[in-house]
């Protein structure tokens, strides 16, 4: 909060080459180290298979220049077969009848740990891509590193992931035969900022994810639930916090990332086709000054808490008068137990119906989550909580599915309210904010549970319903 990033390290891969993104140095080591990702407490997660057994013997790697004919080069070879399929379909619906061209450079597979392997074309040598998949427009070519990236992706996100990758780059092979090629870049920059161009990628990877969850790929298959283990990837692709957006080189940070996939998951390719800079906002920003770079952008627990709890009753109470109610502000109780006030577990913090009280774990999970995550992991947390109570003051539906879209929806709305406030001493989002919402979202139920503890079961779902308000505001939410 209050404009204190984190910042990471990072490159970029350079010039010429469109990449998924790079991870830092310390994420790209925490991926090495662990075989598992975050699991939301109480809801298993999908397998992460995505290719059908039945299938994949079908797909000879051969086809991939310099490719060991392993698993992790079939697993691309089988991905890469189906996206192809996916825009022989797509392309002549989006872009006025013209054919698809398959790329006539075609795919490279890097063995970066290996200081002889052939390089690849748009690179010097074979350790330039480590850690990276790019596509090269001079030489129309997909490539990737089969050693230090995909396994590492498929181990700990699921195989979902390296589909999201691979569709990632097509997708950049799709602007390019859409007319949006690298002089045109260069002539008018403004109008093809990096970022704008990796969103619309992140867009086509999520229309060709949906045509996989709908049954219609050839040999790949998807279960809701894996694609959250693929979304935390995207997290950890995301620009260093602090970032400009105007940075050469910038993918966007978590939010804008996931917002541009759910965008094309839901509407499709005709919308990732259209956007441009006068329809796309996105939410990255650099830090406000060297002293939110030195803070880091987390404010302590007690802090947050007590900014937030002023603050976030005057938004509660400004918003609820333009729809002819009265705010009530509740008491906000601090408890060393779990909140037991409700029907059911609505986790470290909960709406009281009864005496209209909002209860509040000030040790345990919420705790380690503000710490593990940020402070805005507690911000959406406590802000679904009000959101609960406003929709009790306007006689909403407190359980079932319309609740828990609801309440998400509010807590996003507030955090836009957040969003582009300035000055000294404002509480106000902080560049990474929004990222610890949707690591929080994706990873945890808490912010969408009902007062008997039910929520969606994905964090797919639960970053969708937080989007629609952090996005167009309360007035997207149906609550008038």
């Amino acid at each position: 909060m209050i404009g204190r990033p984190l910042v990471t390290g990072n490159r970029h891969t350079c010039g010429v080459t469109r990449s998924f993104g790079v991870a830092s140095a310390a994420l790209a080591l925490a991926l090495v180290l662990s075989a598992c990702t975050v699991t939301v407490e109480g809801v298993a997660l999908g397998t992460g298979r995505v290719v059908n057994p039945d299938q994949q013997s079908d797909v000879d790697p051969t086809f991939i220049n310099n490719s060991d004919g392993g698993e992790i080069d079939k697993l691309a070879g089988t991905v890469v077969k189906d996206v192809e399929k996916f825009w022989q379909e797509a392309f002549p619906k989006t872009f006025d009848n013209k054919p698809w061209q398959p790329l006539r450079g075609g795919y490279y597979s890097v063995d970066t740990s290996d200081k002889t392997a052939p390089a690849p074309p748009c690179t010097d040598q074979a350790s330039d891509v480590e850690g990276n998949a790019f596509y090269c427009p001079s030489a129309d070519i997909i490539a990737w590193d089969r050693v230090a990236l995909l396994p590492v992706l498929k181990n700990r996100f699921g195989e979902a992931s390296v589909m999201l990758v691979l569709a990632h780059e097509m997708g950049h092979a799709v602007q390019r035969r859409a007319g949006i090629t690298q002089s045109a870049q260069r002539s008018d920059p403004q109008r093809f900022p990096t970022i704008l161009l990796e969103s619309q990628a992140d867009c086509y990877a999520g229309a060709f994810v949906r045509w996989v969850s709908d049954g219609k790929a050839d040999r790949l298959r998807l279960d809701r639930d894996s694609i959250d283990p693929a979304l935390e990837a995207m997290v950890l692709f995301r620009d260093p916090v602090g970032t400009e957006q105007t940075a050469q080189g910038a993918h966007g940070d978590a939010f804008d990332r996931v917002s541009a996939f759910q965008d094309g998951f839901e509407k499709g390719t005709q919308l990732c086709s259209e956007i441009s800079v006068d329809n796309r906002t996105f939410t990255q920003r650099g830090f406000l000054d060297e002293k939110d770079e030195a803070t880091g952008g987390n404010l302590p627990f007690d802090n947050t808490v007590e900014l937030l709890e002023t603050d976030i009753n005057a938004f509660m109470q400004s918003e609820l008068t333009k729809l002819g109610k009265q705010w009530t502000k509740p008491k906000l109780d601090r408890v060393n137990s779990t909140p037991r006030c409700s029907r059911g577990d609505q986790g470290p913090v909960a709406y009281c119906p009864d005496d209209r009280t909002i209860d509040m774990q000030t040790r345990g999970r919420l705790a380690e989550l503000h710490s593990e995550i940020g402070d805005w992991a507690t911000g959406t947390i406590v802000s679904s909580r009000y959101a609960m109570l406003m929709l009790a003051t306007l006689d909403k539906p407190l359980t079932g599915p319309e609740a828990q879209r609801s309440a998400l929806c509010v807590s996003g709305a507030y955090s836009k309210s957040l969003l582009n406030r300035v000055g000294n001493n404002v509480f106000a989002l902080s560049p990474g904010d929004l990222d610890e919402a949707v690591q929080v979202l994706l990873g945890f139920d808490y912010p969408a549970r009902d007062l008997e503890g039910e929520a969606p079961a994905t964090g797919f779902e639960r970053v969708a319903a937080f989007r629609v308000g952090a996005v167009d505001g309360l007035k997207s939410c149906n609550l008038a």
